[in-house]
């Protein structure tokens, strides 16, 4: 495919991958966004986003000229032939997405959008929106595609520009053949389907992933009580090639952007049909009982009460290699111990900034000074090259609660602490620490 004139509506993790990339492919991409500051400031190569090798490509993109970014939606789209949705859908009341943002904007460029141009939604909808969108136009010669996104924030660009597959699904098939073909020779299948069979894709990839962390995480509390591994029961499940390695490792609860949103808007859509989705709806129940666990856990490490207790904390984002602390399990835990009467002193290489209930640090050493335990809620490498005998110097107790299971025991323990994880035999310390 020759290069196609595109517009990209949102700026934000999905919308500046997504517009970043297709630049990338040799397309002309237009990325709009209402926010005029950060419009400006994109516009002169500034990424406020945590990505690896996002402001590289917007960078490359500003600089040959492929990518732009501008104010207003109305007239960005006059030319184009392809316009990407890539505007938030949180969860709204009750659990449903929020299609405002989608809404909004679909009223505001129907009527200018040019004969023939694709109408795409990248964010993640509902079964159905398609076929909302396509009625709110009110025009046949405007296609609907649906094209959801599969980026994993840490990884965005590599799973953009190296995907697993590229779902396209219209109820025009030429539309949807030439979505598909924006992605050049990207060596991926392309499932071609009907618009609802596309909506419905992404909600059943993040969901089902959504259940298998939760089902770690079940395994995990049953490793606890029964005195086995989950870290050797996992690896023995990977080496199944129907089960894979992947989304096995236990935590303090999943979180991010999307599952949360996903699962609840998953569970009312069926709803909507009179459909009791009960494997679903255990899945975020166990995810929630997962982080009441883990407060207890480090409630048990402060000798019972968090009342008065000193915890250091590493990590607060909702995983490693991103700055997104929505819905993050880390910060969820973290308040939940400060509403309890503990004060937290935290530490994220990714975050900074002052967060309600707790002291931000610029030093993983800081979270040390004076603290009864020091909790691991993200699992950044650079925590396992700590100086743990320095740590341990630090600290007024002597207990570390590893809740990614990411630090080696035997390290913790040479320091002269104590270390316990999830659903691994505690390690306790030695009386004599290693000098």
């Amino acid at each position: 495919m020759s290069s196609a004139r595109i517009v990209v509506v949102g700026t934000g993790y999905v919308g500046l991958t997504t517009g970043a990339c297709l630049a990338s492919l040799g397309h002309r991409v237009a990325c709009v966004d209402v926010d005029v500051a950060k419009v400006n400031r994109l516009a002169a190569g500034r990424v406020d986003i945590l990505e690896p090798g996002l402001a590289e490509l917007v960078s490359r993109g500003l600089a040959n000229g492929r990518l732009s970014f501008v104010v207003g939606a109305r007239e960005a789209v006059r030319g184009a032939e392809g316009v990407f949705l890539c505007v938030p859908t949180p969860m709204g009341a009750g659990g449903s997405a929020d299609l405002r943002a989608v809404e909004s904007v679909t009223a505001e460029i129907g009527d200018v959008l040019p004969a023939g141009c694709a109408l795409i939604t990248k964010s993640t909808v509902p079964v159905g929106t398609a076929k909302r969108i396509q009625a709110m136009v009110g025009r046949d010669d405007v296609p609907v595609v649906s094209n959801p996104e599969f980026l994993r924030e840490g990884t965005a660009v590599r799973d953009f520009l190296n995907p697993d597959r590229i779902v396209v699904g219209s109820d025009s098939p030429a539309a949807a053949a030439w979505v598909g073909q924006l992605y050049g020779d990207l060596a991926a299948p392309v499932v071609v389907a009907d618009a609802a069979s596309a909506e419905l894709v992404k909600y059943a990839a993040n969901c089902f992933l959504a259940l298998k962390l939760s089902y770690v995480n079940s395994i995990a509390e049953l490793c606890e009580r029964l005195g086995a591994d989950i870290d050797l029961v996992t690896e023995g499940m990977g080496y199944d090639r129907r089960i894979g390695r992947t989304f096995l490792k236990p935590g303090p609860g999943w979180g991010g952007s999307c599952l949360p949103k996903d699962t609840s808007a998953l569970v009312k859509v069926a709803e909507s049909v009179d459909y009791d989705f009960r494997m679903l709806t255990s899945a975020i129940d166990e995810n929630i009982a997962q982080r009441d666990r883990i407060v207890a856990k480090i409630a048990g490490a402060c000798g019972g009460t968090l009342a008065g207790a000193r915890i250091g904390v590493l990590g607060l984002a909702f995983k490693a290699g991103t700055n997104d602390l929505r819905d993050s399990p880390a910060l969820a835990v973290s308040s939940v111990l400060g509403a309890l009467g503990a004060e937290i002193t935290a530490y994220d290489p990714a975050v900074s900034g002052g967060i309600a209930g707790m002291t931000v640090v610029d030093d993983p050493y800081q979270v040390a000074k004076d603290a009864d335990v020091v909790v691991v809620l993200t699992e950044w490498a650079e925590f396992r090259t700590l100086d743990w005998v320095a740590v341990a110097d630090a600290m007024e107790g002597d207990d570390v609660v590893d809740t990614r299971n990411l630090l080696d025991p035997r390290m913790i323990l040479d320091a002269g602490l104590s270390w316990q994880g999830v659903g691994r035999p505690r390690a306790a310390r030695r009386r004599v620490p290693v000098s």
